[in-house]
């Protein structure tokens, strides 16, 4: 699909409504947390890949599946460049080390298909390496697949123009602006030379036992509904009633042998620079009441 053609569904798409989005975003994510209790009771293993342009939308929806779970059991895997020895290793090595174990979901905040996207355009792999990747990629995932890890596959698709919007709202928000490398601002340039090697990646690892599902995230609030909604739909779990957790009434102290504590007067307490925004909120109020008289 081109940006053309992006760009004209979303025109069609009003911007979800915030108290809907909130809504229905707190009531799956309650449901994430039902499914976790179904994987880690089973035992299943749970691998989620996210992968598409810069500034799609991944991180945040990645953020919104993690942020309830139980992170004993769920971890995010955002590897850096690799290092010198780890370039020297067969290719999908270092990410097997993160693959999941039993009761684990394992979400790669990009994955392997880094060869087929960044390193194919930028020339950070040989051609060689890139057409051995297209290759081995099917295979390497059909082997998981066959040994009974769960593997979901997300592309997420953004316009050129929405793209570059969002490029331009980081370089101007100091909190927000580590997310915008020189690497990012080179794929606007570049933007036909990825829509090809993602054309190529897609033709080469589209497979039946390892599916391309492409999330529409020209508005984020829509593609993170429409991400979790679909991870609950295809991952088979089922409803574990928890466990009823009693608490204990606390025991009374028993007289000479009860615990007394230390002279609280010897802690080094952190300052309680809270309080000086309460005193700014009362402040406020008066002055506001002051007003109304």
């Amino acid at each position: 699909m081109s940006s053309t053609d992006n760009l004209s569904r979303s025109k069609r798409l009003p911007k979800l409504d915030s108290e809907a989005y909130e809504k229905e975003l707190r009531r799956l994510q309650a449901e994430l947390v039902e499914m976790q209790q179904w994987v880690i009771e089973t035992g299943e293993r749970i691998c989620i890949v996210f992968e598409g342009r810069d500034a799609a939308g991944k991180g945040s929806a990645i953020k919104r599946v993690t942020q309830y779970l139980n992170p004993r059991h769920a971890r995010v895997v955002a590897l850096p460049k690799p290092t010198d020895r780890e370039s020297t290793q067969w290719y999908f090595q270092r990410y097997i080390a993160h693959l999941p174990a039993a009761g684990e979901i394992v979400l790669f905040d990009r994955s392997w298909y880094n060869r087929a996207g960044v390193e194919r355009v930028m020339g950070f792999c040989t051609p060689e390496e890139y057409h051995r990747f297209l290759r081995q990629a099917p295979e390497f995932e059909r082997m998981l697949v066959d040994d009974g890890i769960m593997l979901l596959k997300y592309w997420f698709s953004v316009s050129a123009e929405e793209q570059e919007a969002r490029f331009r709202s980081r370089s101007s928000d100091p909190m927000r602006r580590w997310k915008l490398s020189p690497m990012d601002v080179e794929s606007i340039t570049r933007w036909e030379e990825y829509s090809r090697a993602k054309d190529a990646m897609f033709a080469a690892t589209d497979t039946p036992w390892a599916r391309w599902r492409t999330v529409e995230s020209e508005d984020k609030k829509r593609s993170r509904i429409n991400v979790i909604n679909d991870i609950l739909h295809e991952i088979p779990w089922q409803r574990i009633e928890p466990q009823k957790i009693e608490i204990p009434k606390r025991p009374k102290s028993n007289g000479d042998d009860s615990y007394e504590r230390i002279d609280r007067g010897k802690y080094i307490y952190v300052e309680d620079v809270a309080r000086e925004l309460e005193k700014d909120r009362v402040k406020a109020a008066k002055k506001e009441n002051k007003k109304h008289k």
